[in-house]
């Protein structure tokens, strides 16, 4: 089928995407700025630029298509108005759909009890799911409530929560009852959609196995990063209180706390079966088992890299429990050439910079346990996976593009570091040095603030001393070759 995505960049849309790919649709997203859209996983979609606030815009993006999925809010933007920008929107793009011919569309909207006090936002969802329904063609709608995944708001402020207060104070409705749903499953019923034409026209309401509170979903998440943590309730904490809290101790914007924090009111059970009677080849998971999924990491998302534009010397990106420390510089020699470099790293030879400071932080990991810097090299010459250099073990390495080294020191938390490479240039390479680092709990948090002076003096001395070395050797080939 010709398949539109409209929020193509949010977290839903950037996990939808692949998958409709794989199942041989042809896919195309709307974005609003294609910058942007280059740091999700879209490769394979043809990339239109609209506004469903500008329905001039949508008009080229909607034609020929058979199904269009809807995926688009308004939280974290300006919340002034937020209602009647998204009814707008919705209003704009189902009577647009209807317009070109579009069969269907499918949208994922928010999941509330009937007795339950209403958030704004939450009401503003439901409200854009009638607005599809009166002006639009055929609507699906599936309710949902948390959505547990790596990346998901609501997931990552349960994340940053737990890992960062080992005591929590938490405001009375800790205790709303709640039905959250692995992001897996949610992808699962959004694309058999397609394939059950008994769903068309019908709200369906989706969670996952288990019922949960606030409460019990954060000590859960604890349970399974093995943290203990004790929640005291308390009957003071107002919504505008609790979203400054949450703004101090996390990186969650406030226009994005808020909301959250008043839909915490809102009891989100799922009171019907039709999922399961329309789908009863899925199966939701529990609570337990989708956030075993979701912190489970053999190794680090390099879709982090995209973040940082070619020009930039350094960045710190931070996202999903994952801290990224990037550096990268252009070197006038041949990736190959770099590669070379890369792989003599470690061991006798050292680590080109600041010898002194590996060391020092080789003997502190001896004195706690570790295996420190007495291991050396397993062997000289070309790096395989499995190998290690002094206190890293190689988990990933790609000829003359990249190298993945995982560290087997002790730490409170676990860590990364990878170089990768590009072309740059007719003769040059990108070189881009990614030092990961994944807290466990509060004391990883001060471990990576507190070495963090350190950790800049050391990988932007390597990152140039590679580069130094690396142009040297190839000027020494090139005198070589033309003295032949």
């Amino acid at each position: 089928m010709k398949i539109l995505v409209a929020g193509a960049t949010g977290y839903v849309g950037s996990k939808l995407v692949p998958g409709l790919i794989q199942a041989g649709h042809q896919v195309r997203c709307i974005v609003r700025d294609r910058s942007i859209a280059k740091m999700h996983a879209l490769t394979g979609a043809t990339l239109i630029q609209a506004d469903a606030l500008d329905a001039d815009s949508l008009r080229p993006a909607l034609q020929g298509i058979d199904v269009a999925y809807y995926l688009i809010h308004s939280m974290g933007g300006d919340q002034v108005g937020f209602e009647e920008r998204d009814r707008r929107a919705a209003n704009n793009f189902a009577t647009t759909a209807k317009q070109a011919g579009v069969r269907r569309i499918i949208y994922l909207g928010g999941l509330a009890s009937g007795t339950s006090v209403i958030s704004m936002h939450l009401k503003s969802r439901q409200e854009t799911g009638s607005a599809l329904r009166e002006f639009g063609p055929s609507v699906t709608e599936f309710r949902a409530g948390i959505i547990v995944g790596s990346g998901s708001v609501s997931f990552e402020l349960i994340r940053y929560l737990t890992e960062r207060l080992p005591v929590m104070v938490c405001p009375r409705w800790v205790i709303t009852r709640t039905q959250p749903i692995a992001i897996s499953n949610v992808l699962e019923y959004l694309l058999a959609a397609l394939e059950v034409p008994a769903s068309n026209g019908k709200i369906i309401e989706i969670g996952g196995a288990t019922v949960e509170t606030y409460r019990s979903m954060m000590l859960i998440y604890a349970r399974a990063r093995g943290l203990r943590r004790w929640l005291l309730r308390v009957p003071v904490l107002t919504p505008k209180l609790s979203s400054y809290w949450l703004r101090l101790v996390t990186p969650i914007p406030a226009s994005i706390a808020r909301p959250l924090i008043e839909g915490l009111r809102t009891e989100v059970v799922c009171t019907s079966s039709q999922a399961k009677e329309l789908f009863p080849h899925i199966r939701p998971m529990s609570y337990a088992a989708a956030v075993e999924v979701a912190v489970f990491r053999p190794v680090p998302d390099k879709s982090f890299q995209k973040a940082v534009p070619d020009g930039v010397a350094h960045a710190a990106v931070r996202r999903e429990g994952l801290i990224c420390d990037i550096r990268q510089i252009a070197v006038n020699a041949p990736a190959a050439q770099v590669f070379a470099v890369l792989e003599c790293l470690g061991g006798e030879r050292g680590w080109l910079y600041a010898n002194f400071l590996w060391q020092v932080r080789g003997l502190t990991d001896r004195l706690l346990g570790g295996v420190g810097m007495k291991r050396g090299r397993s062997c000289e010459g070309s790096l395989r996976a499995g190998d290690y250099v002094d206190f890293w073990r190689i988990e990933e390495v790609v000829p003359a593009q990249s190298i993945l080294l995982r560290a087997e020191m002790k730490l409170p938390g676990r860590a990364w570091l990878q170089f990768a490479l590009s072309p740059s240039g007719s003769d040059g390479t990108l070189l881009r040095c990614c030092a990961w680092f994944e807290p466990r709990g509060i004391t990883g948090e001060l471990y990576w603030w507190g070495l963090y002076p350190i950790h800049v003096l050391i990988f932007r001395g390597l990152v140039k001393a590679i580069q130094d070395h690396s142009e040297a050797s190839f000027r020494a080939l090139i005198l070589a070759f033309r003295g032949r």
